[in-house]
């Protein structure tokens, strides 16, 4: 839905003539259009980035602050790692695939981090970590780079990749509430958008 509605304070709203509401996911062919063309471009660091997005399906809040210790052990990538949640307050467990694993430990002998160092330190002296607001403007410019309109999509588009891909071939929405950390099945069904026509299709292949 796009928006025009204007402030009585005479200041221009946020999400004037910008696309609002739920943000759809990546496709698997977008996924890899993205992946290849960092891959041909030799960026490590947004590689590292775009690949853990994915795989740990973590707000962007959570994934700006992920350090080094979080993901690694004995100076390896682990294959399963645990994150509280600055949201909930509560801790969500995900996988890092094994092409995460060399992409991240790529970038962290290229940068030289350490266990306590954030894994994505920012560029900019006032923060130490990439800030949701320059990894929405990354967001934009993957979505951009292989030709979709940057304002439908968002940083809610990485969370809300795999999980879409993973109900799409389970249906099984418990999984996916878990994978998200969802504490009421409710948020999940809200969050993946079902409609009527999902709910209605699982029904008739079900046999009672």
């Amino acid at each position: 839905m796009e928006t025009h509605i204007s402030s009585s304070t005479g200041r221009t709203p946020w999400n004037k003539g910008k696309l609002t509401g739920q943000k759809p996911p990546l496709k698997l062919r977008e996924i890899w259009a993205i992946r290849t063309r960092l891959e041909l471009s030799s960026n490590v660091r947004e590689l590292a980035l775009f690949n853990m997005a994915i795989d740990s399906k973590l707000r962007a809040c959570d994934l700006t602050r992920l350090q080094v210790q979080d993901i690694c052990i004995g100076g390896h990538v682990v294959s399963r790692a645990t994150f509280m949640q600055q949201k909930t307050h509560r801790p969500v467990q995900f996988e890092i695939t094994e092409q995460t694993r060399q992409s991240v430990s790529a970038w962290i002998c290229l940068r030289g981090l350490k266990p306590a160092d954030y894994l994505f330190p920012s560029r900019l002296h006032a923060s130490p970590h990439v800030s949701t607001r320059q990894y929405a403007r990354i967001v934009h410019r993957w979505v951009a780079s292989i030709g979709l309109d940057d304002a439908a999509y968002g940083t809610h588009t990485m969370r809300r990749t795999k999980v879409s891909l993973i109900y799409r071939r389970t249906n099984n929405l418990r999984a996916v509430q878990l994978l998200l950390g969802h504490t009421k099945l409710e948020s999940t069904v809200r969050y993946l958008g079902i409609e009527v026509d999902d709910a209605l299709e699982m029904a008739e292949q079900t046999e009672v």
